[in-house]
């Protein structure tokens, strides 16, 4: 995306995670509890990652992006192809992408990233009065 702002990376929690997971003071059931809609979300929305599994190596991940943000109303909480997160840079003024990563076999999900993307621009919202 070109006009990515405010980019989060949680690769540092991910890999204290995965640590945790690999000396096996967390479960691999704690961590590997992607829920159907999230990978339905992975299969029809997802977009293929080059890295495997971190936790089962089966196959590669997938990355999911969510979008969140007032102007998107009924769109908002819903998962969105990278295709489309560039049409809506271009319509909306300000929202917020969430990209998860999920593995389809084992159901392993992790946030991996967070930025806003948008136009800028603060579109006013128009006031009604009572007689309209």
């Amino acid at each position: 995306m070109r006009n990515q702002r405010q980019v989060v990376d949680y690769a540092l929690q991910r890999r204290a995670l995965l640590a945790e997971v690999y000396s096996g003071r967390v479960s691999t059931m704690d961590v590997c509890d992607a829920t159907p809609y999230l990978l339905r979300a992975a299969k029809f929305h997802g977009q293929p990652s080059k890295s495997s599994c971190p936790v089962c190596r089966k196959e590669a991940l997938t990355l999911v992006s969510w979008v969140y943000g007032d102007e998107l109303k009924h769109v908002a909480g819903s998962a969105r192809a990278p295709e489309e997160l560039e049409r809506m840079a271009n319509l909306f003024g300000e929202f917020t992408v969430y990209v998860v990563e999920v593995c389809r076999s084992c159901g392993w999900n992790h946030l991996v990233q967070s930025y806003v993307l948008g136009t800028g621009t603060t579109h006013p919202r128009s006031r009604r009065t009572a007689g309209q």
